[in-house]
């Protein structure tokens, strides 16, 4: 009797989320209850069962989901919740993360002190003086060698490699990336003609799509991608990322004191008002 009663549910299970929706427009409200975000992924190809999987929910949680969306898929009756395998045991407390996406998410932390200080950024944005177009050149120039050749370039040619690229949360993250990347052409060829209000938008468009793609990675790609690392390969990761990291030498460090000084600039004038 449970298997039959399992079995409607087992048949949502594999379809992906954004048709089920798309079916379905209040589950949209239980995933949002436990912050997960396919309501606004650019993709939505993911299979049910791979969301829950891949947000690492708790024994608790994971039941507590499963039976909200079977609520709203089946009102007039109960069903019995099928339990979706995981290839480990989710984790409590505090995130320890493997060294080589460690090193990521520490990297992630100079990029969220770049968005922090983009709103004022965009506030003092100068375009008729030479020296107002070279810290905008500047910004710009974090997005692309920081951000994007340095940082994002470990997950596109290195990490990513060691999964299946087309699988729907990479494809959405390399989406992401090149979204950015399309900032960053807007934002040189209307530094070239001095058109702030370009600018402008396009650096809070940016700061936006950063902050909850950094968002993602942190919180649900680097986990599920580090619980289905072999040994082995967070070795071989943690020597190739070392590699890229002697190939642009002091890049990091240049580019931490560029945030610094905006940020000593920032809050400086913050004191003076």
């Amino acid at each position: 009797m449970t298997q039959q009663l399992e079995l409607p549910m087992q048949e949502y299970l594999n379809k992906n989320i954004k048709e089920i929706i798309g079916e379905f427009p209040p589950v949209a409200d239980v995933l949002n209850g436990y912050d997960i975000g396919c309501v606004t992924c650019g993709l939505g190809t993911c299979l049910f069962k791979d969301i829950v999987g891949i947000h690492d929910l708790d024994p608790g949680e994971e039941a507590a989901l499963l039976a909200g969306i079977a609520r709203v898929i089946y009102p007039d009756r109960a069903v019995a919740i099928p339990k979706i395998e995981r290839k480990s045991k989710p984790k409590s407390g505090e995130v320890s993360y493997s060294p080589p996406m460690k090193k990521l998410v520490d990297e992630h932390r100079l990029i969220k002190r770049w968005v922090a200080v983009i709103p004022r950024f965009i506030e003092g944005l100068d375009v008729t003086t030479e020296a107002g177009r070279r810290l905008i050149r500047q910004g710009i120039d974090f997005i692309q060698s920081y951000a994007d050749k340095f940082h994002h370039a470990k997950e596109e040619a290195i990490l990513f490699k060691c999964f299946d690229e087309d699988l729907d949360i990479i494809r959405t993250m390399c989406a992401d990336h090149e979204n950015a990347r399309g900032r960053v052409r807007e934002m040189l060829a209307a530094l070239a003609r001095q058109d702030r209000e370009t600018i402008a938008g396009n650096l809070e468009a940016y700061r936006e799509l950063l902050t909850e793609h950094v968002k993602k990675e942190d919180e649900i790609l680097y986990r599920w991608m580090d619980r289905n690392l072999s040994m082995k390969q967070v070795g071989e990761l943690f020597a190739k990322f070392h590699e890229k990291d002697i190939e642009f030498g002091d890049t990091p460090q240049k580019y931490q004191e560029f945030i610094t000084r905006l940020e000593n600039k920032f809050n400086t004038e913050e004191k003076r008002k």
